[in-house]
């Protein structure tokens, strides 16, 4: 409920709006109830702009990223997305399971990668700052 004070022609009034449906209102009027109509101009309704774009065409080939697959030996594989801040091994190189091959800066955490099993490195795909994906091959244990 809503009060108001009017003054019409000196006179005071004290009124209160109940109910406001449509153009008809109830109101108290210094205590005695009234319906009313409004008469009210609409406003128009405020248009929302649309925005309009062009659709996108790609490119064939566009947006997809190709795996470097391995002639043979044990991948090992980006365990989550980062970049490479160190590498600690060069092809040719012998390692045992369980050493550290390079360190992956994800996160702002520096993650190393271990070897999951002993060998010669074969291949280094990546290099030093290099940005990859997680499931991305960063080099190949034979």
């Amino acid at each position: 409920m809503k009060k108001f004070n009017f003054t019409i022609n000196g006179n005071k009034y004290a009124v209160d709006l109940k109910e406001f449906e449509d153009e008809q209102a109830v109101i108290h009027v210094n205590g005695t109830e009234y319906v009313v109509e409004i008469h009210q101009e609409r406003k128009k309704a405020a248009k929302t702009p649309k925005l309009v774009r062009e659709s996108v065409v790609r490119q064939p080939g566009e947006g997809r990223i190709e795996r470097k697959v391995s002639a043979g030996g044990f991948p090992v594989e980006a365990p989550l997305p980062g970049s490479i801040f160190k590498l600690k091994v060069k092809v040719g190189d012998t390692v045992e399971k369980g050493d550290s091959l390079l360190i992956l800066e994800a996160m702002k955490m520096e993650n190393e990668v271990l070897a999951d099993q002993a060998g010669v490195i074969k291949e280094i795909r990546v290099k030093e700052g290099d940005a990859v994906l997680q499931n991305d091959l960063l080099l190949v244990i034979e």
